[in-house]
C-alpha cells in the first residue's frame, strides 16, 4: 500500500510538470501578449476609472448579478491573496532561486490584460443553471460565445476546475505552519495525528461559512481581506526596514539571477521561466479562470466595467504581495537555507527578522489568508460540478469538498503541488483559446462603452 501510494504521487507530481510545457507557455506568456497589444493598451489607459468602478461609483442594486464590483474582486482575491503569497513564493524561490520571482512579475504584467479579457467576457456571456440563477465563467463563456465543435473545452475545464479549486494546498501548508511555529516548538510530539486533528479542524471551520452561498462568502472575503493585506503588509514591511540595507542588493539580485538561473537550475533559462509562470499562476490565476467565475456573479449590465475592477487583482496580488514576500525571504538570508521549502522558508524569514514572535505574527497571516482562500474555492468548484450535473446536485460537490481538506493536510508538499498545476494547466487551455478568440467582441464592446461614458 505504502509503494501505491508512494507511486500514485510521483505520478501526479510527473503530471503537473508534463501539463506545463511548451504548449501552455506559449499559450499563457504568448497569448496574454497578444491580447495586451491587441487591447490597444486599454486596461493601463483607464485604470483610474479601473479605480472608481472599484469604489462603488457606479454600483446599481437593480443590475443583473448577485454581488458588487468591490465584492467580486475580494472574492476573487480571497482565492488568490493567500497561500500562494506567502508559501507560493518560497516554493518559487526554493526551486528556481530569486530570478524566479522576475519571471513571476513579467507573467503579472501580461497578466493584466488576460483578466480584462477574461472577465469582461464571464459577463458578456453569462448563462443561466439548471435553477435558473445568472452565472459565469469559461464554461459559459465557451457554451455561449463560441461554436458547438468548441463546447466539450468547457467540459474540460469544469472537470478541471472541480480538482484545482479542492483546498488541498492550503491545507497542506497551514498544517505545515502549525506544526513548525506552534506544535513541536511547544514539545508536542508531530505525526499524521496531528495533521489530521488539523485537518478537521479546517474542515469544521469552513462548512460554517461553506453553506450559507456566494453572498456569505463575499461579506466574509470582503472584511477579511483587507485585514489580512494589511497585517502582513505592515509585518512585511517591518521586516523590510530593518534590513533596509539589503533591499536594493535584493531587487538587484532578482533581476541578475533571472537570466542566469544559477540558484538551482544550472543557466536553465526555459525552466526558470516555466518555475516564474507556474507560480505567478498560482498566484493571481490570470488567464486559468477561476476569477471569472466569481466576476460573472457581480451585479453589473456592462462587461467592460467588470474587466477593468478585475485588471487589479495581479498587480495586487503578485507585482505588490508576492514581491514583499519574496524580498523578505531575500534580504533575511532565509532563502540560501536549501533545507526547507514551502512555507518553511517564509517561518525562518520572519524568525530571523523578528525573533521569538515573528512566527506568531506570520501565523495570524496564515490563517486567515488560507481560511478565506477555503471559503472562496468551493464556490468555483460547486459552479463547475452545477455546470455538468446541475446546480441542485452541488451539496455533492460541498461534501467532497470538506472531505478532501483532511487528505491534503496529511498528504506531502510534491503531491499536492503536481495536483493543483495539474488542474490549473488543464484549466489555462479552455480559458486562454476563448478568451483569444472572442477578443474582438470585448475590444468592440470597449469602444462603444468608453465612447459612451
Amino acid at each position: 500500500m505504502k509503494d501505491f501510494l508512494s507511486n500514485f504521487g510521483e505520478s501526479i507530481i510527473a503530471f503537473g510538470n508534463f501539463m506545463w510545457g511548451a504548449p501552455l507557455l506559449i499559450l499563457l506568456l504568448g497569448g496574454g501578449l497578444f491580447l495586451f497589444f491587441y487591447s490597444r493598451l486599454i486596461p493601463l489607459k483607464y485604470m483610474g476609472h479601473g479605480l472608481k468602478v472599484l469604489r462603488g461609483k457606479y454600483d446599481n442594486p437593480d443590475e443583473p448579478g448577485q454581488i458588487s464590483h468591490y465584492q467580486a474582486v475580494s472574492t476573487a482575491l480571497a482565492a488568490t491573496v493567500g497561500m500562494g503569497n506567502i508559501s507560493g513564493i518560497a516554493i518559487a524561490i526554493a526551486t528556481g532561486g530569486p530570478g524566479a520571482v522576475f519571471w513571476m512579475w513579467i507573467s503579472a504584467l501580461i497578466g493584466v490584460s488576460t483578466k480584462f479579457f477574461t472577465c469582461s467576457l464571464a459577463v458578456m456571456y453569462r448563462g443561466k443553471d439548471s435553477e435558473g440563477n445568472l452565472q459565469g465563467g469559461p464554461m459559459y463563456v465557451i457554451k455561449h460565445g463560441l461554436k458547438k465543435y468548441w463546447h466539450w473545452l468547457a467540459i474540460v475545464f469544469s472537470i478541471a476546475g472541480m480538482i484545482g479549486v479542492t483546498p488541498i494546498f492550503q491545507a497542506n501548508q497551514l498544517t505545515q505552519a502549525i506544526r513548525d511555529v506552534v506544535l513541536i516548538p511547544n514539545g508536542v510530539e508531530t505525526g499524521f495525528t496531528t495533521d489530521l486533528i488539523s485537518g478537521l479542524v479546517m474542515s469544521g471551520l469552513v462548512i460554517l461559512v461553506l453553506f450559507g452561498g456566494i453572498k456569505r462568502i463575499a461579506k466574509v472575503a470582503g472584511l477579511m481581506v483587507p485585514m489580512m493585506v494589511i497585517v502582513y503588509v505592515v509585518a512585511v514591511l517591518y521586516i523590510l526596514a530593518s534590513n533596509s540595507s539589503e533591499v536594493i542588493p535584493g531587487f538587484k539580485l532578482i533581476i541578475t539571477d533571472a537570466f542566469t538561473g544559477d540558484a538551482v537550475l544550472g543557466g536553465a533559462l526555459g525552466s526558470l521561466i516555466v518555475v516564474g509562470v507556474r507560480r505567478a499562476a498560482f498566484s493571481n490565476e490570470a488567464g486559468i479562470g477561476t476569477a471569472p467565475m466569481a466576476h460573472g456573479a457581480a451585479k453589473t449590465s456592462e462587461p467592460i466595467r467588470e474587466g477593468l475592477a478585475a485588471m487589479f487583482e495581479p498587480i495586487i496580488d503578485t507585482i505588490i504581495v508576492c514581491t514583499m514576500t519574496a524580498l523578505a525571504i531575500i534580504v533575511t538570508g532565509a532563502w540560501t537555507d536549501t533545507s526547507l521549502d514551502g512555507i518553511g522558508l517564509t517561518v525562518q524569514a520572519f524568525s530571523i527578522a523578528m525573533p521569538g514572535f515573528g512566527p506568531y505574527i506570520l501565523m495570524l497571516c496564515v490563517i486567515v489568508f488560507a481560511v478565506t482562500t477555503m471559503f472562496a474555492f468551493p464556490y468555483y468548484g460547486a459552479k463547475c460540478f452545477s455546470f455538468l450535473f446541475g446546480a441542485k446536485r452541488k451539496n455533492i460537490y460541498h461534501i467532497f469538498y470538506v472531505l478532501i481538506i483532511p487528505i491534503g493536510a496529511t498528504s506531502t508538499l510534491a503531491a499536492v503541488i503536481g495536483l493543483i498545476d495539474g488542474a490549473y494547466a488543464t484549466m489555462a487551455f479552455p480559458t486562454m483559446i476563448s478568451a483569444i478568440i472572442l477578443a474582438p467582441k470585448v475590444l468592440k464592446a470597449a469602444k462603444k462603452y468608453f465612447a459612451k461614458i
